[in-house]
């Protein structure tokens, strides 16, 4: 058996051992799950633990919706550089005659789907997105920038048997808007703080240089590019595979791209940089269960106290 099979036969056992202890729910479409009470309990009082670290610094918080405007979508770049994870939501428009003709097809167990058209909402791709063009209607930040606190479900098209890459998923994350210094210093705070908060919970894990999944040729230098200037650091832990890690934590510093997209100003009238940290609480709920069981009464008593304390 080569690698890409042996690793394909542990993502499918753990997703199995996970459905069948009733954690995952699965609903027909890889990537796709219900959550027990139980994985989700996990995530909120993960949640609870980052918010212990990170809540006491006056962040605004912000809650959106899984969905955001078409325009703002448009306006952030995504679909350039990730058309391959982008989910659109589309919606009947017509009129009885195209209806009857939906209706047809779909008793004829054909493709109906080439009736619908693009509506002006998109899925999410990251929690962040929403947020800049709300900051930047403000206008010009104070002289200290800002902390934001921002907590969404997700969407990107990458359908697997891996438990840990799902279609839909959360994201929590702190974002940073200020001055280039301001928010790396704020990146450098969230790698050690980030790499603190998953060492308490007993997981095996390392920090390194990383790069998003950049479409096509051109997707391959901006990745190259992307490493060489260090925007990336993924928190990486041993799920299904210790050769390949799965990145549970983000660390990214986006330089002033954000900035240009949406307008946003420092105090004195420059482009605002942004910087990120991310964590994707599935995934943390994952390697909890992956190190420490399935059983969470049965965990180790320090893990405990850090989510049950």
């Amino acid at each position: 058996m080569n690698a890409h099979a042996e690793l394909g036969q542990a993502q499918a056992a753990f997703r199995d051992a996970l459905i069948a202890h009733g954690l995952l729910i699965p609903m027909g479409v890889d990537g796709l799950y219900g959550r027990s009470g139980t994985f989700e309990e996990v995530i909120e009082r993960f949640n609870a633990l980052v918010t212990r670290h990170g809540g006491h610094e006056g962040a605004e918080i912000m809650r959106f919706p899984p969905s955001i405007s078409r325009q703002v979508f448009e306006e952030s770049g995504y679909l350039k550089s990730f058309p391959q994870l982008a989910g659109t939501v589309h919606s009947f428009m017509g009129n009885d005659r195209d209806h009857q003709a939906l209706i047809e097809k779909l008793l004829a167990k054909e493709d109906w789907t080439a009736g619908q058209k693009a509506t002006q909402v998109v899925l999410t791709p990251a929690a962040c997105y929403p947020l800049y063009p709300v900051v930047a209607a403000r206008g010009p930040l104070p002289a200290e920038g800002a902390l934001l606190d921002v907590y969404s479900w997700c969407f990107r098209h990458e359908p697997s048997i891996d438990p840990a890459r799902m279609q839909q998923f959360r994201q929590r994350e702190y974002v940073r808007i200020g001055t280039a210094a301001q928010v790396m210093a704020f990146r450098q705070l969230w790698i050690d703080r980030g790499t603190a908060i998953m060492s308490s919970l007993g997981i095996p894990l390392h920090v390194d240089v990383a790069n998003d999944p950049f479409f096509g040729r051109a997707g391959r230098m901006l990745a190259a590019n992307q490493r060489d200037q260090t925007l990336k650091f993924e928190l990486l832990v041993p799920i299904t595979s210790s050769e390949k890690p799965t990145a549970c934590l983000s660390f990214n510093y986006h330089q002033d791209h954000f900035g240009h997209a949406w307008g946003l100003r420092t105090h004195d009238g420059g482009t605002a940089h942004t910087a990120c940290v991310g964590f994707g609480v599935e995934r943390i709920a994952l390697a909890l269960f992956r190190h420490h069981g399935l059983d969470v009464k049965a965990w180790p008593q320090a893990v405990r106290d850090q989510l049950w304390g």
